[in-house]
């Protein structure tokens, strides 16, 4: 989960690498370092904490050269510390390395190398790689590239990785597995990220390194690409469609009220050329060219993490209510250690923001090996999970910063949403009515929550009461069971509050001993089939002094006669409320967690994207 990016050309590293750190700080900010190469000087210098830290720190040092690498961490292996900072030296100070991901077998590989006289600087996996290059090199008699080739073979595990070496000043090697890498292509030069957030700014054209494949990048030659079984590869150069605006905060305090407020527009972008009210039809094309498999599915899977596994709850609903296939929603990282039964008339979703999260691409790899047909819904176009599925859809949000998702989760509903009803128009479950209804309430959806970032100012307000709070309690049913969840996660996330989702009747088997006027308990009660229910479970919160904020439809007064608080959404039908009562649960938290003082783009322990187990 860390960012890795790397230069090599006829400018000045430094300025480039720094502000790629930036850009790619989202993935990882515990510390930092950059390692330069200027004539035969091999510099390294990393630090603790942030990158402008690591700015701070380099202020007097030598900074110059035109290539060089530089990392910015989230730690697996060894506490947030200088020494385990990257980029990390061999035991002779040649060759220095940068590395995102996890490698499994470094103890053993450790033990080797100490027997062979190597010492060891840090408490990192990474440390461990970087020697075992150097001895590959020096054991072998091998180039550097032929030395990362030999050491690759004997590690286990995920990576990608950049190295240096101090007497090659025109060579960078890379190489990846199961972590993403991305090489932009430049006039007489290169760049390396870990996405291609930090490449925009200087080319549109990349090339997405794939599993097992080693690149070589010398200065003003062409790329070469190999496999570590030594198959060369022809490289493949793709066009970006991702623009620099995108990765700015366009006026906005923090990118996840920039993501909070792009999600009209965003989920326009996700619904254009699919939704079309003039014809009454939903069109997506990973769904018509696979309609007989869908037609026929004995069930669907749905495997993803975190956010995405909420979302995933809201389409299991959704497909099973309309379509009538059974669905099952898996925590990908259960998933694939449990030995699931998979049919081969199964169908898969894979659901990831970022495309490369590890343990949705290793469930992924499982259902693939069990024969079943594996449909990927994605964000990052050309990222690992779209390349390792059958078929699939885009979510079309653009970048998404803030480690706190919020527009990948309203996109996400909306494909399972499209993707829902279209099955059941498929197997002529709902009637061409029920069809074209949803069609037109779908297209409005964008300009709903338009109307629901309208009470901005009013929650902003309505936070400070309650950034007291040490817990809290989310309530939902039926579709909105997941919405409590998804809101819990994001107050946990960024404002540091203990907070738990249930259903709403499930008070009363237990959480109810929690309930007291230091206790706030948000309530998602718009109109449903099971509103009365629901607005008796606040009457019984209510009896016991809580304090509630409730989520509700427009014009209602039951509910707000109940609760401390209120928060009015448009009117939609309930299967599509999820998607307007969840932007209120956003804002609050942010808000919250904006009054505590919290950093909410980049929280203390996470990180953007999971890329190790």
């Amino acid at each position: 989960m860390c960012g890795i990016v790397g230069y090599i050309g006829n400018r000045e590293a430094y300025p480039i690498l720094i502000k790629g750190l930036h850009r790619l700080e989202y993935r990882g900010y515990d510390s930092a370092g950059i390692a330069l190469i200027d004539q035969e000087h091999l510099k390294v210098y990393k630090t603790k904490g942030k990158v402008a830290d690591l700015e701070q720190f380099a202020q007097q040092k030598d900074i110059s050269g035109s290539i060089g690498i530089a990392h910015t961490r989230w730690a697996t292996h060894g506490e947030p510390t200088q020494n385990n900072a990257h980029p990390h030296y061999s035991q002779s100070e040649d060759i220095a390395i940068i590395h995102n991901g996890i490698i499994e077998n470094y103890a053993t590989l450790k033990d080797g190398l100490i027997k062979e006289g190597y010492r060891f600087q840090s408490d990192t996996d990474t440390e461990v790689l970087v020697q075992l290059i150097e001895f590959m090199k020096i054991t072998h008699n091998v180039d550097l590239p032929t030395a990362v080739q030999l050491a690759l073979t004997q590690v286990v595990g995920a990576y990608a990785i950049a190295v240096l070496e101090r007497n090659n000043p025109d060579l960078i090697v890379t190489a990846r597995k199961g972590s993403p890498l991305v090489i932009g292509i430049g006039e007489d030069e290169y760049f390396i990220g870990s996405d291609a957030t930090p490449i925009i700014e200087y080319t549109n054209k990349v090339i997405y390194v794939g599993d097992e494949e080693i690149v070589t990048l010398m200065r003003n030659e062409p790329l070469k690409i190999k496999t570590i079984g030594n198959i060369e590869k022809t490289p493949e150069i793709q066009k970006l469609e991702m623009t620099l605006s995108q990765l700015e905060k366009g006026g906005y305090p923090h990118f996840m009220l920039k993501e909070i407020f792009e999600q009209p527009a965003k989920l326009s972008d996700c619904m254009r050329g699919r939704v079309n009210v003039e014809l009454d039809n939903i069109t997506l094309a990973g769904f018509i060219d696979n309609r007989d498999k869908f037609r026929n599915a004995r069930r669907i899977i749905i495997t993803a993490c975190g956010t995405s596994w909420h979302a995933a709850q809201i389409g299991m609903y959704f497909i099973e209510e309309f379509a009538r296939i059974p669905v099952e929603v898996e925590y990908s990282s259960e998933f694939r250690y449990r030995k699931p039964v998979i049919y081969k008339d199964d169908i898969v979703i894979a659901i990831s923001q970022s495309g490369e999260t590890a343990d949705t691409l290793a469930a992924v790899e499982l259902a693939k090996q069990q024969g079943a047909f594996i449909f990927g819904i994605c964000n990052v176009v050309g990222s690992s999970i779209p390349r390792s599925t059958h078929s699939g859809c885009y979510t079309h949000v653009g970048p998404e910063i803030g480690v706190a998702s919020t527009k990948a989760f309203t996109a996400q509903v909306s494909v399972l949403t499209m993707l829902g009803i279209l099955i059941a128009k498929e197997k002529e479950s709902i009637t061409d009515e029920e069809y074209v209804r949803f069609v037109k309430e779908l297209s409005l959806i964008p300009e709903k929550v338009g109307k629901v970032l309208e009470k901005n100012e009013q929650i902003a307000e309505l936070a400070k009461i309650f950034t007291y709070a040490s817990n809290c309690i989310y309530l939902g049913r039926g579709y909105n069971f997941p919405v409590a969840l998804e809101g819990a996660l994001k107050l946990k996330e960024i404002s540091y509050i203990h907070a738990e989702g249930y259903p709403a009747a499930e008070m009363k088997h237990g959480p109810i001993a929690l309930i007291s006027n230091e206790m706030p308990v948000i309530a998602i009660a718009t109109q449903s089939e099971t509103y009365e229910k629901v607005a008796s479970n606040i009457q019984e919160i209510k009896a016991r002094k809580g304090r509630i904020i409730s989520i509700v439809t427009e014009g209602d007064q039951t509910i707000k006669n109940l609760s401390s608080h209120i928060i009015e959404v448009p009117e939609t039908i309930p299967c599509l409320t999820p998607l307007l009562s969840v932007v209120p649960l956003q804002l609050l938290a942010y808000h919250i967690a904006v009054e505590k003082g919290c950093d909410v783009d980049q929280p203390r322990n996470l990180a953007k994207s999971v890329t190790v187990e």
